[in-house]
């Protein structure tokens, strides 16, 4: 073979190798777009409850859930996992896939101080997980059981410096907890926290006697209301639109920024989620707070508020995260 021939040879096997390449690349990047739009959801999603079924967390999962489900055609399952100060479940959510399959539920002291409560967790809040939404929970009441004769916080302070107190919270580092510590040291009182995983247990308890004083949603509270607990004041900045007779405790004097915050529950998913994912759920949350359905669940738990869209959550968050851990930080608890 000539030298001529051979070059024209290695020129033609050259020309084939590169063409046998680019061939490749383009079946690899089509099957990459492929893999990327490939439709979602094409599964059930599952949104892990850090409490147990029964209060508003659970209910209000359970509500959206359905309606998430409708919209999106496939089956939305709630999984609730209760224990240790929400740990367990948002433990569970952050070592999930992030394909959008799977959301956490919680409330919001469990995700925004958790940071500073414990010295260790299984995760980093910082990093591992990501906000969806946060759907608002409304004044939160303040009830004590019937037979103790306290009208307002002032005289239920009063009373538990005379007898043993027990101070019934839904989580560890939940808002009643904190309001236990703070009014020990702020008044010297000696109220025990019990914690529970969630709220029913909670009140049926408070209505029973084994806990004199408990925090919670209004719905979860008003299931005892007539059944030997009672209203003695609420959280926030603006009175129970179900109890307006009941004064805050900040019109009742009570100090501090913790009663002054209103709580809610973040629907969060693991760090990674498509942002496109993210923000459908989101928006399907702001379409949901606008059905009747939702309606009759405000009405129900008497929360006057709205879930947001993934934009202004992520805002909200950003605000919202330093005041609540420096709340726990100046209460200086620690769970561990």
């Amino acid at each position: 073979m000539s030298f001529r021939q051979n070059h024209q040879r290695r020129c033609i096997l050259k020309t084939a190798s590169a063409i046998a390449v680019v061939a490749l690349a383009g079946a690899t990047s089509m099957g990459q777009a492929w893999a990327q739009a490939a439709p979602w959801p094409a599964k059930p999603i599952k949104i892990v409850v850090a409490f147990a079924a029964g209060g508003l967390t659970d209910s209000l999962a359970r509500n959206f859930g359905q309606h998430l489900s409708a919209k999106l055609g496939v089956p939305v399952v709630i999984d609730n996992k209760p224990g240790a100060g929400a740990v367990i479940g948002i433990d569970a959510v952050v070592k999930s896939p992030a394909d959008g399959y799977t959301f956490g539920m919680t409330t919001s002291g469990t995700l925004f101080q958790n940071r500073v409560l414990f010295t260790k967790l299984p995760y980093n809040l910082d990093k591992d997980i990501t906000p969806v939404t946060f759907f608002p929970s409304g004044p939160l009441v303040v009830a004590i059981n019937d037979k103790i004769p306290a009208k307002n916080m002032v005289e239920f302070i009063a009373w538990s410096k005379a007898n043993n107190a027990n101070m019934g919270t839904y989580a560890a580092g939940s808002i009643p907890h904190m309001v236990a510590d703070q009014t020990n040291r702020s008044e010297g009182t000696k109220i025990q926290s019990v914690h529970y995983r969630g709220e029913a247990p909670m009140f049926l308890d408070l209505a029973s006697g084994q806990v004199q004083i408990a925090v919670g949603s209004f719905s979860a509270f008003n299931a005892v209301s007539t059944k030997g607990a009672r209203a003695i004041g609420v959280t926030g900045v603006y009175r129970s639109p179900k109890l307006p007779d009941v004064p805050t405790l900040v019109e009742q004097g009570v100090k501090g920024k913790l009663v002054t915050l209103e709580g809610g529950l973040p629907l969060f998913a693991p760090a990674g989620t498509p942002e496109a994912i993210l923000k459908r759920v989101a928006d399907e949350a702001v379409v949901w707070a606008n059905s009747d359905q939702a309606a009759k669940m405000r009405e129900t738990f008497a929360i006057p508020n709205k879930p947001k869209n993934l934009t202004e959550t992520r805002k909200d968050f950003d605000e919202a995260i330093p005041v609540w851990i420096k709340t726990a930080v100046d209460l200086g608890i620690k769970l561990d």
